[in-house]
């Protein structure tokens, strides 16, 4: 399910093509969504600022990494799929949900919750990396999830205050390393209750192989958890 084409207003480009790889590699077969709505606003990625005049779609842009192969989220029914993945980048907190505005009392987009809740209910895996877990969050009371730290740790995680607003939406919150002690990739946490597999992602600033490693963590739970 993507929010946009950008990482600051939409879907984060190199998480989207890290999941759509490793679920490659893993042999699914991937469908791509997106909710037909305007995006909160723009932003000119060479400036890091919006750019006021402008207004654009969510799915439209979507449409961009997607190579064009998508449909509206309106469509996507759980009896079609075995499992959503959502990628992060501020479109989940801005085009998925108000977080980016609003924190713990952000609401979520209605096709996003009914889509989160559809899958919860069936027993299918969800999968979320970097930002995109506060949709578990919000949605699905007591599920476990993680950001990463807690702790900024020297601008290490710069968004470490979202794991704040995680226990405030009533989930809990899972500390992950950015590296494991032995092994050179990202941590995911595995909610087997709730089916819910999340990974830090650009969460943290680090070496972006870790982050493809992360993500690579995170959709191979994914595929163990649907059974086939």
């Amino acid at each position: 399910v993507l929010s946009g084409c950008g990482v600051y207003d939409g879907t984060e480009i190199h998480e989207a093509s890290a999941i759509l790889v490793h679920l490659s590699r893993g042999g699914a077969e991937v469908h791509m969504y997106a909710p037909d709505v305007p995006q909160m606003h723009v932003i000119d990625h060479s400036k890091g600022q919006p750019a006021e005049a402008e207004s654009r779609n969510v799915l439209v842009e979507s449409a961009r990494i997607a190579r064009g192969k998508i449909a509206s989220l309106a469509k996507l029914t759980t009896a079609d799929h075995d499992a959503v993945i959502f990628p992060g980048g501020f479109g989940a907190a801005k085009n998925l949900s108000t977080f980016a505005v609003d924190g713990k009392d952000c609401k979520v987009n209605t096709e996003v919750e009914r889509v989160l809740k559809d899958f919860h209910k069936a027993g299918k895996p969800i999968g979320l990396c970097c930002i995109s877990p506060v949709l578990a969050a919000k949605v699905l009371s007591g599920a476990e999830v993680t950001v990463g730290h807690e702790e900024e740790e020297g601008g290490k995680w710069p968004y470490a205050g979202t794991a704040g607003a995680i226990k405030e939406l009533g989930a809990k919150h899972c500390v992950k390393e950015a590296v494991f002690s032995l092994t050179p990739f990202y941590e995911a946490h595995v909610d087997t209750k709730n089916k819910v597999v999340t990974t830090p992602a650009f969460m943290c600033e680090t070496e972006l192989h870790k982050i493809f490693d992360g993500i690579g963590a995170m959709v191979k739970n994914v595929l163990k958890l649907t059974g086939k």
